[in-house]
């Protein structure tokens, strides 16, 4: 039994792909990560030196704070990791596509359930329906609660 166990871990985890070879081994991940640092060592710099500080309080700046931010870096160079390991979880399909007659009956039998489910939501919901329960029992135009009758004739109103 624990081999079981131990077999299906290892099956796992072997087929599972690796965050930091998304984040770490490509070219463009690297000179990214590089560059992040460097960017906010000039930033600290610029309190100090004029013409940085002229540069880092410009538009221009705004937006690269933006792409030199970490969790941005992260965030982009992970969408690659999170669309291999999303498409492990799915497998390609080996069914085989529907006939025209066997999707015309799919069509047909999602519709009457469709309208199965109306109805019945339209029961519990609709005031003039005596399968609405309370709705049905304290609606004023129900012939037979107390207020539909006129107390002085008798008779409906």
């Amino acid at each position: 039994m624990e081999s079981a166990i131990d077999e299906h871990r290892a099956e796992s985890a072997a087929g599972r792909p690796k965050l930091a070879a998304w984040l770490w081994r490509p070219w463009y991940a690297k000179l990214w990560w590089t560059a992040i640092p460097i960017w906010w060592l000039g930033m600290a710099a610029a309190t100090r030196v004029d013409f940085l500080a002229a540069f880092y309080g410009g538009a221009l700046a705004g937006y690269l704070n933006i792409l030199f931010f970490p969790m941005t870096a992260v965030m982009v160079l992970g969408i690659g990791y999170v669309r291999e390991r999303l498409d492990g979880f799915v497998g390609p399909g080996d069914g085989t596509p529907l006939s025209d007659e066997e999707a015309l009956a799919v069509t047909r039998r999602v519709w009457e359930e469709h309208d199965r489910a109306m109805n019945n939501l339209r029961a519990g919901s609709d005031v003039f329906d005596p399968r609405s329960g309370l709705l049905w029992i304290g609606n004023p135009a129900n012939p037979n609660n107390p207020g539909y009758i006129d107390p002085h004739t008798g008779k409906h109103r």
